[in-house]
């Protein structure tokens, strides 16, 4: 327990160089005046704090804030000391989400090295235990730098709708310019290709049932292509191998430039590439076999659109995976829509945070040496690498 007299010597001293709070004064305080009684920055960076070091609720950033009462004191104001966790609650439940993204991404761009994005990969994810019987749960569209490690930004899904039409609201949050971004199946749509075409980007999206006429005249191009030896057809063509714990995986990628017979092919904004993957997956003696097909709007090699297609799925194993395994995000109850959408963002940041420190350890090991470890904490929000200090 903190005594007065040492939390006015705390407040008394230099405050510490972490400038957290800078990225957050654009953001609209949505409570009424007279009832503040706790600043809306010491809040936003309590929490950001608190999930970083291991809190996935709002009861869990609340005993965080009481038990680091003395280091946070160094860097916030904290005039009516720590909100309880339900001050917590209703404040994000009432938190643009938008806004509140704004805000992170200046400080992802400030904290990380100078961003150059190369690829993106949307994809979305269900909060399962985020609904109840009268809503369904929350379904979050995320767009994750794969290279970068980062998160670009997230878009909350209406409650009667899908990810199509969330899909080209996400893309208006950040820029695709000269990456290629990268969707399943359900984001194949004339609408979205055109969008990031617009927005100085690329496309690589996923073929599949839900654009029958499509699939069938990429089928059909490719087979008559290989029944001719490709001839005349300008294509390319790579092969992988990768062998891991007794598991063999085999890819065979194949793309055709400026293909024809594609039916209303102008309505597909500058596709230039049809391609297909063939790959053989064999564990303990049992091998499967899968065929998928894709489309593309940059002229490159089969290599290059094998390669893309590898790291899209890194959103699944690097971002969702991480979601659930490390923040719990599937057994969250949190089931107000912004106050759920915006714990959304703060584990995302705190993973995309988290992913950034060189330290060699897992991401459990991260939060927990943070949790432990002030110094290792600050180091996570600036940025900076243990070695840089010395």
């Amino acid at each position: 327990m903190v005594t007065s007299t040492q939390s006015t010597e705390l407040a008394n001293r230099p405050k510490a160089g972490l400038a957290v709070k800078h990225y957050f004064r654009s953001l609209k305080d949505p409570r009424r005046r007279h009832r503040r009684r706790h600043m809306l920055g010491d809040i936003i960076v309590i929490a950001v704090c608190a999930v970083i070091c291991g809190a996935n609720d709002w009861k869990q950033i609340a005993t965080f804030g009481q038990k680091r009462f003395a280091w946070l004191k160094r860097f916030l104001e904290l005039p009516n000391g720590i909100p309880s966790h339900d001050t917590f609650e209703r404040v994000f439940a009432r938190i643009d989400p938008l806004a509140f993204q704004a805000c992170f991404r200046g400080w992802i761009t400030a904290v990380c090295d100078a961003l150059d994005v190369k690829h993106i990969a949307i994809d979305g994810k269900t909060l399962r235990r985020s609904g109840s019987a009268a809503l369904k749960p929350l379904h979050v569209v995320s767009a994750w730098a794969t290279a970068n490690q980062i998160i670009l930004g997230q878009l909350a899904v209406a409650e009667k709708s899908n990810e199509i039409p969330a899909i080209p609201e996400l893309l208006e949050l950040f820029s695709v310019k000269g990456a290629f971004v990268t969707i399943d199946a359900m984001g194949c749509q004339k609408d979205i290709a055109r969008a990031i075409v617009e927005k100085g980007g690329d496309y690589v999206l996923t073929v599949k049932d839900n654009q029958p006429n499509l699939l069938a005249d990429i089928q059909k191009c490719i087979d008559e292509a290989l029944a001719n030896n490709m001839a005349g057809i300008r294509h390319d063509q790579h092969a992988t191998e990768d062998k891991d714990h007794g598991r063999i995986e085999k890819r065979s990628y194949l793309i055709i430039e400026d293909p024809e017979g594609i039916r209303n092919k102008g309505d597909w904004k500058k596709m230039n590439i049809i391609g297909m993957c063939y790959s053989e997956r064999t564990v303990a003696g049992k091998t499967s076999t899968e065929t998928r097909y894709f489309i593309g709007s940059r002229k490159a090699s089969a290599r290059t659109y094998g390669k893309v297609l590898r790291h899209h799925w890194s959103v699944e194993n690097n971002l969702h995976w991480q979601l659930d395994i490390n923040f719990g995000e599937d057994d969250s109850r949190i089931r107000e829509r912004t106050a759920a959408d915006n714990f959304a963002v703060l584990r995302r940041v705190a993973l995309s945070l988290l992913k950034q420190h060189p330290e060699k350890a897992s991401i459990a090991c991260k939060r927990l040496a943070a949790a432990l470890d002030s110094d290792f904490l600050e180091e996570i929000l600036r940025g900076v690498d243990r070695t840089e200090k010395r």
